[in-house]
């Protein structure tokens, strides 16, 4: 009785609301195909927390004149209140650690929430974090307050982040049984990118604002939080469910001939008890700390390991103006390094939907090593654009790593609740997003004590990301099926899709959803294939002088 009542208030409350999930079920003429630029409009947005390195130079120069001698002595802690010294680089660039871990952290905190709430909330109450941590952390800007930059940008935002993330995913693979892969690699492929768009515009605002603000940083701040919010919320509100029992017209479900992938669904509670849970977030947290390895260090390693060799001179004593070319060329990577990173995404999720996904993961780990084991010879051997190209393909499979991912999980837990375990999965991504750049760090520093030539110091570097690598294959080599004992029962299975509202939500899985892309298809993919098109331009055009 008590189950009962739980379940009538619980779709009472689902069914009121603008944003309730039984307000997205689509009708007749809908088409899928409307969902994709739907996620990417909110990932394009929070894919900016890539390109957050354009404010860390600019916050450190805020105050024009400062007690050198006290501010030199004022450890991390004194910077978060003081309005008399400057901030240094690292300390603002805990901002981004903070938010890397709160992505991680809210996703496994509210991931069940969020399946039964639907994309639509989610996604709204994601744009409000995201776009308002923003504004929030240029209000701490203006006040010259650190604490109340890293609650609102690091804090705020990276809820934001967290549920912006994993808002499409559940919701993606059911609009496309067929290719989930495919489907998933779409919108994760927009967090590749947004750093593209976003940052190009960050250091355009600051520029403008530079006049009436010290180094433009507070208003671009908030002038971005607004515009994020926006584009956001268009997302979230183009978002829609299918019907239960939905799929799309002529594609009927077969048994599969892949062991991998079931048939079943696994609850959250029991999934992340399985020992496949545990054996694939080693494989996501292996991957992902291999590749922030390079993202870290990719700018400063080009300049030493090639240094003056990147502008057509011989190392050696350089004046300013060529160390600022060399520093401009190195530059160039960071654009190449979005881009590879957003196409890798796409690219490597849909030849997953053929290659399977634990073969696609055996692909990057064995090509992965490969290419770390070989980035040193390339370097002795002054191959700057081998060394570049081979950076490039390293960073198309660290994007792919996410994107294949939320796939992976599906085949091996079923789609009710892929998005509450893809949640659970991405505190994998807030573990290596801390570790990753502190044992590079670490690693490189210590190669510099002992001594060793820059041009050296970071074989061993990449030798080590390399094993990291050889772990993750074995992890993934581990994975097997998942036990039927985890199964849900049909009545479990039946009580989720209560939670859903699935048992009388609105819609016939027949005729919903076969609508023509028309002209509201072209609008909506024009309007997050524009700027991203944009994006890659500027990311081309600074990084072809690397060729």
């Amino acid at each position: 009785m008590a189950s009962v009542a739980t379940d009538v208030a619980s779709r009472g409350a689902g069914n009121a609301g603008l944003l309730s999930r039984d307000r997205t079920v689509a009708g007749p003429s809908f088409n899928r195909w409307l969902v994709p630029p739907a996620a990417l409009a909110i990932h394009l947005c929070i894919g900016m927390a890539y390109g957050f390195s354009v404010f860390w130079l600019p916050m450190s120069k805020l105050l024009a004149t400062t007690d050198a001698a006290t501010c030199k002595a004022m450890g991390f802690w004194g910077q978060l209140t003081t309005t008399s010294c400057n901030w240094s680089v690292p300390s603002v660039t805990h901002i981004f650690e903070v938010f890397i871990a709160f992505l991680g952290i809210s996703a496994a905190i509210w991931g069940a929430w969020l399946e039964h709430a639907g994309p639509r909330k989610a996604g709204f109450i994601a744009a409000l974090c995201w776009g308002g941590g923003l504004i929030l952390g240029g209000v701490g800007v203006s006040m010259h307050q650190l604490w109340l930059v890293i609650l609102g940008s690091g804090v705020l935002g990276g809820i934001g982040l967290g549920l912006g993330y994993i808002s499409p995913v559940s919701t993606l693979i059911k609009w496309f049984p067929d290719r989930r892969g495919m489907a998933t690699g779409f919108a994760i492929m927009g967090f590749g990118g947004g750093a593209m768009i976003g940052a190009p515009l960050a250091v355009a605002l600051m520029k403008h604002f530079s006049a009436s603000s010290p180094q433009g940083v507070a208003p671009t701040l908030i002038v971005m939080g607004i515009l994020y919010f926006l584009a956001m919320t268009a997302g979230a509100f183009g978002f829609r469910v299918p019907p239960s029992d939905w799929k799309p017209a002529g594609w009927t479900p077969t048994a599969s001939s892949k062991a991998m992938i079931t048939r079943h669904e696994v609850h959250l509670d029991k999934a992340w008890k399985t020992p496949q849970f545990w054996l694939v977030w080693g494989v996501l947290c292996l991957n992902v700390t291999a590749g922030i390895g390079v993202i870290a260090m990719a700018s400063p390693m080009l300049q030493d390991v090639f240094g003056g060799r990147l502008i057509g001179v011989d190392s050696g004593t350089l004046d300013a103006a060529q160390k600022a070319a060399i520093a401009a060329a190195a530059a160039g990577l960071l654009g190449l390094i979005s881009l590879f990173n957003s196409l890798g995404r796409l690219f490597w999720a849909a030849l997953s939907d053929y290659l399977g996904r634990k073969v696609t993961y055996y692909t990057f780990f064995v090509l992965g090593i490969l290419l770390y084991a070989t980035l040193p010879t390339l370097g002795h051997l002054g191959m700057a654009g081998a060394f570049v190209a081979a950076v490039c393909i390293i960073m198309t499979m660290y994007g792919g790593g996410f994107s294949t991912i939320p796939a992976y999980l599906a085949d091996l837990f079923g789609t009710q609740m892929v998005g509450a375990i893809h949640g659970r999965l991405l505190t994998a991504w807030s573990v290596a997003g801390i570790a990753g750049p502190f044992l590079i760090a670490a690693i490189r520093q210590a190669q510099i004590n002992a001594g060793v030539a820059h041009t050296l110091i970071y074989d061993r570097t990449l030798y080590i990301l390399a094993g990291l690598l050889l772990a993750g294959l074995i992890c993934n080599l581990l994975i097997r099926p998942v036990d039927p004992k985890y199964y849900m029962t049909p009545e479990e299975l039946a009580r989720e899709m209560a939670l859903k509202h699935e048992d009388r939500i609105a819609g016939d899985a027949v005729t919903a959803a076969r609508g023509n892309f028309g002209m509201a298809g072209v609008l909506a993919w024009a309007a997050v294939g524009i700027p991203f098109l944009i994006g890659a331009y500027i990311a081309l055009q600074k990084g072809v002088v690397l060729f």
